[in-house]
């Protein structure tokens, strides 16, 4: 299932693969520890706080503050025609932190550290080695999504 974001675990299975699932429905989900209620993101398959092994998952809305953020001029491998590229590392409201892509909506003159934005998660089926990512717009942005996974019901 983590094939949709490139290279990113040499494990063949994991307890949190679900989440996958959810960014291909638009959707950005978090653990909730069945034990405690600690909501984590990204998601975490054994809670930090207590320890348990037993987790639901919890649809967040997105909607955070950017903590710090860097324009990228010289790019690593693989991302050299990309630049240059202004990433953000956002405390998300309902807990966790994400790194995004700053989206069109957000010129680089309004980029601050402690502003509002909203993460977009986007799907790209036409670019076979990362088809999801996401991107930090202007708060309130909507996007499309598809129904919540199956596995998703009652968890919310």
């Amino acid at each position: 299932m983590f094939s949709w974001f490139g290279k990113v675990s040499y494990c063949a299975h994991t307890k949190v693969a679900a989440f996958a699932d959810w960014l291909k429905t638009g959707r950005i989900a978090a653990s909730r520890c069945s034990g405690c209620g600690l909501v984590s993101f990204p998601p975490r398959a054994d809670c930090p706080r207590c320890l348990s092994g037993e987790f639901g998952w919890v649809e967040v809305s997105g909607r955070g503050t950017v903590v710090t953020w860097t324009r990228i001029d010289a790019a690593p491998a693989g991302f050299e025609d990309d630049a240059p590229y202004t990433i953000g590392v956002v405390d998300l409201e309902e807990g966790g932190r994400l790194l995004a892509w700053f989206g069109a909506s957000i010129p680089d003159d309004q980029r601050r550290v402690g502003m509002a934005v909203q993460v977009v998660p986007r799907l790209f089926e036409e670019i076979p080695e990362i088809k999801v990512h996401y991107t930090l717009e202007q708060p309130g942005t909507m996007w499309f999504k598809e129904p919540a996974p199956a596995a998703a019901e009652g968890l919310r």
